[in-house]
């Protein structure tokens, strides 16, 4: 069975929907995926359409406005007879979640919309989707004013932690880029106790502390488990800006990283999720 076989693209009829099109596209061709694509209508009409008309009239405009919108956005990349179009109503990223749980999704790809989204990540669409989906969103950067780069599959780049987690997200990892036929590699990070601390990647280190071993022989036993041998890296720094650094030293094409398995404020919220969307060098995948 194909790791990747349905795509969910949601469009709110942005430039950033239109830059990442591509991106998508081609996404799909490597992986033969079906892509859909779906618009959540939100809002409300104006107060004088309410009070000159019936309610339900001014919705059914509004959704058949709407409607035909869908039909025509993105219509060269993506062709009516190969992929499908939904239009849901309500909150977008409620609307979201529930279309990929129910269409059984097996990817969301989201761009992430710069400036509002990079000044503020929560509350943002995208943000409540990484927060609340159990499928993997892969997410560009910057795709508001610049497409986001072709999406290759030369490196890819893995964020590991020690938690039993690891092994759920190692085993996505692996089948992800046997998939795209990547090079896959390890980054892990070793928070710096010292105020300042330069962020050390330790790629030539000829001894090691005895944190950085015990984290290596942990990342051994899990890469074991998940039946994997991908070269591993050892940052020690501030945790995000050490992991952005080792992506960006190790070239990486896209950032894979896990979310927590629970959903809800108290669970995928707790991880740094958003920060590394939000500044990552390359696209990110979270799963």
């Amino acid at each position: 069975m194909a790791l990747i076989a349905n795509i969910l693209f949601p469009v709110d009829f942005s430039q950033s929907c239109v830059a990442m099109a591509p991106f998508v596209k081609r996404t799909a061709a490597i992986t033969s995926a079906k892509v859909t694509l779906l618009h959540v209508l939100g809002g409300s009409a104006s107060g004088f359409d309410l009070y000159v008309r019936p309610p339900h009239e001014v919705a059914g405009d509004r959704s058949s406005a709407a409607r035909e919108k869908l039909k025509s956005f993105l219509k060269s990349e993506f062709p009516a007879d190969k992929s499908s179009r939904l239009l849901g109503a309500g909150d977008a990223a409620e609307g979201i979640v529930q279309v990929t749980r129910e269409g059984g999704f097996d990817l969301i790809t989201m761009p992430t919309h710069a400036g509002v989204f990079r000044r503020t990540l929560l509350g943002s669409t995208t943000a409540k989707v990484l927060n609340d989906a159990d499928s993997p969103v892969l997410t560009t950067q910057h795709a508001e004013t610049m497409a986001p780069r072709r999406l290759e599959h030369r490196e890819w780049v893995c964020v590991i932690g020690l938690e039993e987690d690891s092994r759920r997200v190692l085993r996505y990892a692996r089948q992800i880029a046997e998939t795209f036929h990547a090079n896959l590699s390890l980054v892990h990070a070793i928070p710096g106790t010292e105020p300042g601390l330069r962020v050390q990647l330790g790629l030539e280190e000829q001894t090691e502390s005895a944190e950085k071993r015990a984290a290596r022989q942990r990342i051994e036993e899990l890469q074991r488990a998940a039946g994997m041998r991908a070269p591993v890296t050892i940052a020690v720094g501030p945790i995000k800006d050490a992991l952005i650094e080792a992506a960006r030293r190790l070239r990486a094409d896209v950032l894979v990283i896990g979310r927590s398995p629970e959903p809800g404020s108290v669970g995928r919220m707790r991880d740094l999720t958003y920060a590394m969307v939000r500044d990552a060098p390359c696209p990110v995948l979270s799963v």
